[in-house]
């Protein structure tokens, strides 16, 4: 595709820019629905075949993605989307390439884009000259122009960016579980190498979602953009964390001093839980402290001090369970605790650097007997336990009970249902779902995280 305005239009109005998403994953898939269901011709690619193979033959595979099970069944029906595992032959029919690959962390908390680059090498390999490159996975600022642009020109020089393809950036602002509405509502960043590239990305875009587009000076300002929002959020969890442990000792509702504090018209509310999962708060976290150790380790030092008020976060829920036991006169060595919930967030389908999983491993640590009940989990093995594929058959025998994940199944859990189920009625709530005095009430030897006694 040339990359002028007048054929940029033309194409848009006759639906002939071929659109390429690699990386079909959490927000890769929808994406690439969306642009397809606009009436741009899409392909997916992922290295993942049994995946590709499940969505060709008509499988959707995010039940926990409202809406997009329909956009999937239209676009499908219409041929307006596959997917396959070959990039180098998606690459030789499109136009327009968007990049969704995962960037996560490596087990030194090192941002890890071998994904990106892998792919950056396969782009200098097989791109088609006026091929139009999209970054939508969230990176590190610099990230695009020191490294990614590199790789695609590569040492031979073969593409120059700007002038044998453009490069630029829209950083996805979805949340997991609510991505279609998102989609719908968010504003969206579009930064690039140069303006005019820019307006091309704020054209496609804007004939795809109907959102604002706001302009960005670079892809690197926009990629700070998107860090900022996040890690905004994990640092104002790790100050809540704190008050929560603080107001546990003093017999204080953290839950009560919060919804109290939110009617004053500058603050911001935010929760405390077990930790921050997820495949973005820490991660962006990680990823800003990468940055800020290249050019001065003195810097960003609350987002690191955030991070481990975050992480502890498992052991001190572990901590609450310990002091119930103590408090039942039980040993908690050979008991058995069910986890309720291991998703990372509540209503979805994801594990990815779950707190769930270390509360597990501290229990496991103590030589207790861990069950697991999620609804999005029923009869498969996750953290090397099979789960289970009842809540009332989950709840018998058990000494223990953490409730880790608020998933709206658990919105109506009965005390009094807990106190008769189980064989030892002892309750952690580590998300505020629980009543304390109904749980109290019921007989349940009951601590929740933030909630004094």
């Amino acid at each position: 595709m040339e990359l002028t305005t007048d054929m940029l239009n033309q194409a848009i109005q006759t639906g002939k820019i071929n659109v390429c998403t690699i990386g079909i994953g959490r927000i890769g898939l929808p994406t690439a629905l969306s642009f397809a269901l606009s009436g741009l011709p899409t392909i997916g690619v992922d290295i993942n075949s049994n995946l590709v193979d499940s969505i060709n033959s008509g499988k959707f595979p995010l039940k926990d993605e409202p809406g997009y099970d329909i956009i999937f069944e239209e676009v499908m029906k219409k041929k307006n989307f596959h997917v396959t595992t070959k990039i180098d032959e998606a690459l030789s029919k499109s136009d327009v390439v968007l990049l969704s690959l995962p960037t996560p962390m490596d087990s030194n908390n090192v941002p890890d884009y071998s994904a990106l680059k892998n792919v950056a090498q396969q782009l200098h390999d097989f791109l088609i000259p006026g091929t139009l490159v999209i970054v939508e996975s969230t990176v590190e600022p610099g990230f695009i122009e020191n490294e990614l642009i590199p790789i695609i020109e590569g040492n031979d020089k073969k593409f120059l960016a700007g002038n044998d393809f453009g490069i630029g950036v829209c950083p996805e602002t979805a949340n997991p579980g609510q991505i279609l509405n998102d989609f719908n509502k968010l504003p969206r960043l579009v930064g690039a190498i140069n303006e005019k590239i820019a307006d091309i990305i704020t054209r496609i875009y804007k004939h795809v979602f109907t959102v604002d587009l706001i302009p960005m000076p670079n892809c690197k300002t926009a990629n700070a953009v998107k860090l900022t929002t996040n890690v905004f959020r994990d640092i104002n969890i790790a100050f809540v964390n704190e008050l929560a442990v603080l107001f546990e000792s003093l017999g204080i509702d953290t839950n009560k001093v919060l919804e109290a504090a939110k009617t004053k018209y500058n603050f911001q509310i935010h929760y405390p839980g077990p930790g921050v999962g997820g495949p973005c708060l820490p991660v962006n976290s990680y990823q800003f402290l990468n940055l800020a150790k290249k050019i001065n380790p003195d810097l960003l030092k609350i987002i690191k001090l955030s991070r481990e008020i975050n992480e502890k976060m498992p052991e001190h829920v572990v901590n609450l369970m310990k002091s119930c036991f103590k408090e039942a006169n039980k040993q908690i060595e050979n008991s058995e605790i069910l986890i309720l919930g291991v998703s990372y967030k509540a209503n979805v389908k994801d594990i990815q650097i779950s707190p769930a999983e270390p509360i597990i491993q501290n229990l496991k640590d103590l030589k207790v007997k861990v069950k697991i009940f999620d609804p999005y989990f029923k009869d498969v093995e996750i953290f090397g336990i099979k789960t289970e594929s009842n809540l009332v058959d989950a709840l018998k025998n058990i000494d223990g009970l953490v409730l880790v994940t608020n998933h709206k199944e658990f919105d109506d859990l009965d005390s009094s249902m807990l106190y008769t189920q189980m064989r030892t009625p002892i309750v952690v709530d580590s998300r505020g779902v629980i009543d304390h005095d109904a749980a109290k009430k019921a007989g349940l030897i009951f601590k929740g995280l933030g909630q004094g006694e």
